[in-house]
């Protein structure tokens, strides 16, 4: 597995990505329902477009099995493939955000509690709650701050 700094967008790439989103939702955001997941998954493009820095985890065959994205010091997304969850991939790439782009701060949905415990284990610690996400969804969000 090797962490890459992506360069180059390309239309393949981004498909090779959302296919590693969805996989990585369906498997954590269990509150979320299949009509839910493809309607947040018409978004995903664009975002993986827009985001700052996007870093990820290709397998020997450099296929992505894992992807983040950082804007300033603040993790947008981490997402690891379903198949590949709890091999150490994502504290690989925290721990490679913390190092290189100096990340301290991160936005989980409350009811995935996997992800809460997964970066409070990292030394992240919730700071502040809302009700609702940041597209107006009543998914509450857990504001989350490293402290070192």
């Amino acid at each position: 597995m090797k962490i890459t700094e992506v360069k180059e967008r390309t239309p393949l790439l981004i498909q090779k990505l959302l296919a590693v989103w969805e996989s990585a939702v369906k498997a954590t955001h269990l509150f979320l329902s299949d009509t839910e997941i493809n309607e947040i998954k018409e978004y995903v493009p664009e975002a993986l477009k827009e985001v700052k820095h996007l870093i990820a985890v290709n397998d020997e065959d450099e296929n992505p099995v894992a992807f983040m994205g950082i804007k300033e010091n603040k993790l947008e997304m981490l997402f690891v493939s379903d198949g590949e969850r709890g091999k150490g991939i994502g504290k690989d790439l925290i721990k490679y955000a913390i190092d290189r782009y100096f990340v301290n701060e991160v936005a989980v949905n409350e009811q995935n509690p996997l992800a809460k415990g997964f970066y409070e284990h990292m030394g992240f610690q919730v700071y502040k709650r809302t009700d609702y996400d940041e597209q107006g969804n009543p998914y509450p969000i857990l504001y989350m701050k490293l402290w070192q």
